[in-house]
């Protein structure tokens, strides 16, 4: 298994991969991380040992090849032993001489293609569908994402497991006070604001919320700050105009496009008042599984996977409607009882929900497979 990066940060496969990595030995499972990276690549892109072949040379050789063939990995276990199975946290697997897991995480390029780049949307699609025929077992993180893969793809429910995704427990613990004044100190930001983290894109559905909060009463908006974490992504333009144009009107808006230390997301998070994710599709949800962790109260779009998610612990709107946002945002500031409660429901749900659980149930996946 290899973690994912983009522009140097971990993306979400990236923090599944390297929450694996770190968990597994605990679960008991003895791991070797693997990875497609060619020689001479960054350090930061090496992780483990190096397979015989480099992806694309591999995958070369997996199409025209007989289906019988497989790559030869039963050496690189650990300690040159053979290796029991073979994990890809991504799309991006090739026929193996071992059983083979892959995580899909979602189908989102074929269920929904307006809202991916068309420049990858095509190999995307490629690459999915075949990991999705030669993986032995499939691993997802929602029963909402076993509904498309089988739409989708094709692939057998019996191949299907739910895994949930977790969360680290540095996020139950709150971070420095000092810290976090320092922080909001910086950016200009006052305790209380409506916080949102993501990639600016059109699945996000950022443009939704910030019409929702322009919407809210005055005094609500010039008590609380939108603050919008995340870098710009694809089709983001409009939404970047947007947003500032609302600043240079006085709204009390605003966006950081290049939140990249952990530590400084955590401090992020305990300064708000309250977490909103109004996401058109998720295959899971993480960020909603910080704000859970972090102690601080949710509301969160009632679509696709988020439900499940959240199982009733975030205060849920229809993400196409902006009225329904203005009214739930106005709700969780005033009602400091549904607050209360929601902060106590959502730590609770996190805690369900660990990387430590994640490795768990991960690990009866493999042995269920090689006891087969």
């Amino acid at each position: 298994m290899e973690p994912e990066l983009t522009g140097g940060r971990l993306d979400g496969i990236g923090v599944y991969t390297q929450a694996l990595l770190a968990n597994l030995p605990g679960a008991g499972c003895v791991v070797q991380p693997l990875s497609f990276a060619p020689p001479g690549a960054p350090e930061r892109l090496r992780v483990g040992r190096a397979l015989p072949l480099s992806f694309t040379l591999a995958t070369i050789g997996d199409l025209i090849l007989p289906s019988s063939a497989r790559l030869a990995v039963r050496d690189l276990g650990p300690d040159g032993q053979p290796l029991d199975l073979y994990h890809a946290t991504d799309y991006r697997i090739v026929r193996m001489d071992c059983p083979v897991v892959a995580t899909l995480h979602d189908a989102l390029p074929i269920a929904h293609p307006e809202w991916c780049s068309p420049r990858l949307r095509g190999l995307k699609n490629w690459l999915q569908a075949k990991a999705a025929r030669k993986a032995d077992h499939v691993i997802t993180g929602s029963q909402y994402s076993v509904r498309e893969l089988v739409e989708c793809f094709g692939v057998d429910e019996r191949r299907i497991s739910v895994v949930y995704h977790g969360v680290d427990p540095c996020w139950f613990d709150a971070p420095d006070a000092a810290d976090v004044a320092a922080t909001l100190t910086r950016h200009g930001l006052r305790p209380g604001y409506f916080l949102t983290v993501g990639t600016l894109q059109p699945r996000k559905n950022i443009e939704r919320l910030l019409q929702a909060y322009l919407a809210l009463p005055p005094v609500v908006r010039a008590a609380r700050q939108l603050v919008i974490v995340g870098a710009p992504g694809w089709r983001s333009e409009e939404l970047v105009r947007r947003i500032e144009a609302a600043r240079q009107q006085g709204e009390n808006v605003c966006w950081l496009s290049a939140v990249t230390e952990h530590a400084e997301l955590r401090q992020l998070y305990a300064g708000s008042g309250a977490f909103v994710f109004p996401s058109l599709y998720e295959g899971f949800g993480l960020p909603v599984l910080e704000a859970f962790a972090s102690g601080v109260p949710v509301v969160a779009s009632n679509a696709t996977s988020l439900p499940e998610a959240c199982q009733g612990a975030a205060l849920e709107a229809d993400p196409l409607s902006v009225p329904e946002w203005t009214a739930a945002m106005h709700t969780i500031v005033r009602d400091e009882a549904l607050r209360t409660r929601l902060v106590a429901a959502g730590q609770r749900r996190a805690l369900q929900l660990t990387w430590a659980e994640t490795a768990r149930r991960t690990v009866a996946v493999y042995q269920s497979i090689l006891t087969q």
